[in-house]
């Protein structure tokens, strides 16, 4: 999560600034400046663990209305997140539908791949705020564990703990 924050923001341009383009591509948060800011709470939709928080403990208090996935976890197996899924919405898939592909389809068709590679995510920009964010800089890599790439086990090892302070007693875990 926070790999993926420190690129998207690192995408996001200001529509009001005067700087030139080749000036902006000067101008980058360090992944330090996210670390802290995440640690600070000053993450974008505020303290992120927060924001876990209150999705997890909702779907624990009312798991018939809110299903709680966790983006590692469908990685590996798309098929048993996908029928959770549609068992959730009440529409799960019939012996017919599994045997004709169904499943198999949709997960190609929801693969990152595929929709990184979709026209209405490769061109164009969102605005929010005062900063404009390339559709692109939406879809990275897909790929879990990259972090360990761009961290030190001093920076890893500081967020795990701190992560940690604040998910203890929730049940809550990231995935491995």
């Amino acid at each position: 999560m926070a790999i993926s924050l420190w690129h998207f923001m690192n995408c996001s341009k200001a529509k009001t600034s005067s700087l030139s383009d080749d000036q902006w591509e000067s101008i980058t948060m360090s992944l330090s400046d996210v670390w802290e800011s995440i640690r600070e709470g000053a993450y974008l939709g505020g303290p992120i663990w927060e924001h876990i928080l209150g999705y997890w403990n909702t779907s624990k208090a009312k798991p018939d209305k809110v299903l709680f996935l966790k983006y590692e976890e469908v990685l590996r197996d798309p098929t048993k997140n996908i029928e959770k899924i549609t068992e959730f919405i009440g529409q799960p898939f019939s012996d017919a539908e599994k045997e004709a592909g169904i499943v198999e389809s949709i997960i190609e068709l929801c693969s990152f791949e595929k929709m990184k590679a979709s026209g209405a995510n490769s061109t164009g920009s969102l605005h929010m705020m005062a900063n404009e964010y390339p559709h692109e800089s939406f879809f990275r890599k897909g790929v879990i564990g990259d972090w360990v790439n761009h961290v030190t086990p001093e920076m890893a090892d500081s967020l795990d703990k701190f992560l940690s302070a604040k998910f203890y007693g929730s049940g809550f875990t990231f995935a491995e």
